[in-house]
This record gives structure tokens, C-alpha cells and sequence, in this order.
């Protein structure tokens, strides 16, 4: 595709980049060998593993009529050596994106542009931060993102696309995209921290005490019914039970979105290739599973995505998405419990606002100067609510951040 440019480094010379329509293009070692993707070390995130992606992919959920065509970024050194990736897709529409862009296709395309296609770098359908700029572990990881930061641009233009859009990004990608021109862009999710609780009743010391009494309260509730919850992972993930769990997701996915994005095979291939990282919360009654949510485990974070019933509990939701996290969160000793999108409810149980990043190529002038604008304003929005979540959440006042108490 490119020339990137010279680097210092006998690595990092002559770096060229091309473009890959598929992630079975990349030899496992090579893949693996990247920041992110590899279970088993401090830095995995599921969401970059061949597993999920090939598995995006093996069941039709990505590529042909999905609107999310595969068009992954590859860096290579001089001896043809897999330095960096990017996850890229060629959308023709915004959709399963959790960072919405669809106020600025309207307005670019009254004006008589064309938005799409675009170039989205994500994991598709899944609002979890992790890394964009994919690093070979053994290299000086700066040089490289700003090649990869390069090649992104690039590539929009080499792919004809208005824009491209790397969304639920981390540091040090971050800083590499804005030095680029990138702008950046800022959102909320609410997420749990493990400070090192032995046990959820830690995690309750921690809430004032009209807060701790009504979650306690509503645990119980949860399952007065006769409900009883399962933890399922591993070879306890039957193809029986991903029937039921489908079930449960194809009818809350039906209400709240018209077509759930993910099919029936998607999750037999994942139960295949990568079982021990997911963890399937499951409720029971009267012999049967009545609803269910799907986790997915990282080296320290619980990944928490799609839930579905097929009866309707009181306080089942809650039970089954973010206790339940919790309690395996601390058991695991994960560090931290990604709940998914949005969200407000889960700040009463426990859960912390943090703030979301993406960051933004838009190609044309005029509509990145509008952008820009929007986004700065939207930013100190974003800040204003946070600090004000932050100000009403359930812990003890010697428990908030920032207490001298």
C-alpha cells in the first residue's frame, strides 16, 4: 500500500504497509505475537484474539452484505517481518459502533458529500476498550504507532473512504493518533474496580450504609422466585446451553435493535476456539434457564456484553449482569468488570464512571472543521457529567476519590 518511512531499529527499517481482507491472513505466531491477542499473558484482551475475530467472520456476522468489510492494516519490516496490525473494516453504514456518528453523514451528506464508506478500526458490535495499534511485543512500541497512525490515513485515502474512525481506544494509542491530527473524541460507560476485596461483603463495606442495605436487598429479591444462577465456562458451555442463551438473545435483540447482529453459529465457534474465556451467567427456574448474560474474560478485566430472558424477574438484570460480575471479579481476582454500553443504573450498584476514547480522520476540510467543533464542546459535556456521577455514586464518603477523610 505505502512506504511508511524509515525508523531507528534493525527492525524498523524500511517499513511497508498493505492491506488484508480477512484476520486468517495473518500466521497465528505473527498475529500472536502482537500486543493484546494472546491468552495467557498480562496484556490479553479476548476481543483481539483470531479466535474472536476469525469467528466475526467464519459466521458471516462480518464481510459480505454486513456492511463491515474486512480490511486489516499490516505493517512489515524490510525482511518481511509483521511489526504492527491495525482491525480495520469498510463500513457502508454506522451501525454496531456504540460511538455514533450518524448527525455528522446527515449533515456532510445534505451538503452534498459522501460519508460512506468509512474505515472503522474496532472490534465490531463490542464497546470494550483495548488496543487499536497492535505493537509486536518485542519492539519499541512508539516508533511503530506512529507508522500505524500513518498507514491509517493512508489507507483512507488509498480506500476512496471519508474518514476513519478507531473507536474504544487506549493509551499509548491515543497519544500516537492525536499527534497524527487525529481528534479525539470522549464518552462515558461505567465500570466496577476490584481494590482488592476478598469477598463481595468487602465490596459492600466499601457503600454507605442505606446503599449497601437496599443491594442486599435486591439480591435477594432477584431471586425469590426460586431462581438459582449458574457460572458456566469451559467445557460447561454446551451446545444445548448456547440454544438457550441464543434464545434469551435473540429476544431482547429483537426488541431493543430489530436484528441482533451476532447469529447462532457465531457462538458454536466461539464455544469452540475459546471457551475458557467466556463466562456464561445463567438463570434457573423450575428446571429450566430463564435468562443469561455472556462475559468474556481477559488477563484482568471481565468483559460484560449481551444478556437476554425469556421471563421477567424483578431485579434479574441487575443479578445476573453486575452482581454476578462482581462476585467473579473478585473470586478471579480480575481488576476491573467492563459492563458494556451506557447505562446509567449500574452507578447505584457499584459501578464507577470512566471516560471512552476514539479518534477521528475526517479526510474533508470543511467537515472536519465542523467536527472539531462539535467535538470540543462535547468533551467538556462529557467531563461535566462524569464529575457529577462521580459526585452521586453509593460509596462512603472516605471511599469517594480524592477524600481526605
Amino acid at each position: 500500500m505505502q512506504r511508511c518511512g524509515d525508523m531507528n531499529g534493525p527492525s524498523l527499517t524500511g517499513l511497508t504497509a498493505r492491506i488484508v481482507g480477512s484476520v486468517s491472513q495473518f500466521e497465528p505466531t505473527a498475529w500472536n505475537g502482537l500486543c493484546g491477542t494472546t491468552r495467557g499473558l498480562g496484556d490479553y484482551n479476548p476481543f483481539l484474539s483470531q479466535a474472536f475475530l476469525g469467528a466475526l467472520e467464519d459466521s458471516g456476522c462480518v464481510g459480505g452484505r454486513t456492511g463491515w468489510l474486512p480490511a486489516f492494516l499490516r505493517v512489515e519490516n524490510a525482511a518481511g517481518e509483521l511489526v504492527g496490525a491495525i482491525p480495520a473494516y469498510m463500513k457502508s453504514h454506522s451501525q454496531g459502533e456504540y460511538v455514533f456518528d450518524h448527525g455528522w453523514a446527515d449533515a456532510f451528506e445534505r451538503a452534498g458529500g459522501e460519508y460512506y464508506p468509512k474505515l472503522q478500526v474496532s472490534v465490531p458490535f463490542t464497546p470494550a476498550t483495548g488496543p487499536r495499534l497492535l505493537v509486536r511485543r518485542d519492539l519499541d512500541g512508539a516508533p511503530v504507532r506512529r507508522a500505524l497512525a500513518q498507514t491509517l490515513q493512508a489507507a483512507t485515502a488509498q480506500l476512496e473512504a471519508s474518514s476513519a474512525h478507531v473507536t474504544f481506544a487506549a493509551e499509548p494509542d491515543i497519544t500516537a493518533l492525536e499527534d497524527a491530527g487525529f481528534l479525539h473524541r470522549t464518552d462515558q460507560q461505567f465500570h466496577f474496580f476490584n481494590e482488592g476485596f476478598g469477598s463481595y461483603d468487602d465490596f459492600l463495606a466499601t457503600l454507605a450504609s442505606r446503599k449497601r442495605k437496599a443491594l442486599k436487598k435486591e439480591r435477594r429479591e432477584a431471586v425469590s422466585a426460586g431462581i438459582t444462577i449458574d457460572h458456566l465456562t469451559g467445557s460447561d458451555i454446551t451446545e444445548a446451553v448456547w440454544d438457550d442463551f441464543f434464545a434469551f438473545y435473540m429476544d431482547t435483540g429483537s426488541r431493543k435493535w430489530g436484528r441482533p447482529y451476532l447469529n447462532r453459529t457465531f457462538f458454536s465457534l466461539i464455544g469452540e476456539r475459546m471457551s475458557q474465556d467466556i463466562l456464561l451467567v445463567m438463570a434457573r427456574r423450575n428446571g429450566r434457564y430463564v435468562a443469561g448474560a455472556i462475559n468474556f474474560i481477559g488477563a484482568n478485566t471481565l468483559y460484560g456484553r449481551n444478556w437476554g430472558c425469556i421471563e421477567d424477574h424483578p431485579f434479574l438484570h441487575f443479578e445476573v449482569c453486575y452482581h454476578q460480575a462482581i462476585d467473579f471479579a473478585i473470586v478471579r481476582g480480575l481488576k476491573v468488570v467492563e459492563a458494556g454500553a451506557q447505562g446509567e443504573h449500574k452507578l447505584a450498584r457499584g459501578y464507577r464512571p470512566v471516560t471512552t476514547h476514539s479518534l477521528h480522520h475526517i479526510a474533508h476540510p470543511g467537515l472536519r472543521r465542523a467536527v472539531a467543533d462539535y467535538l470540543e464542546r462535547e468533551r467538556r459535556e462529557v467531563a461535566r457529567a462524569i464529575d457529577y456521577f462521580e459526585s452521586h455514586t453509593p460509596f462512603r464518603k472516605s471511599e469517594q476519590p480524592g477524600s481526605d477523610d
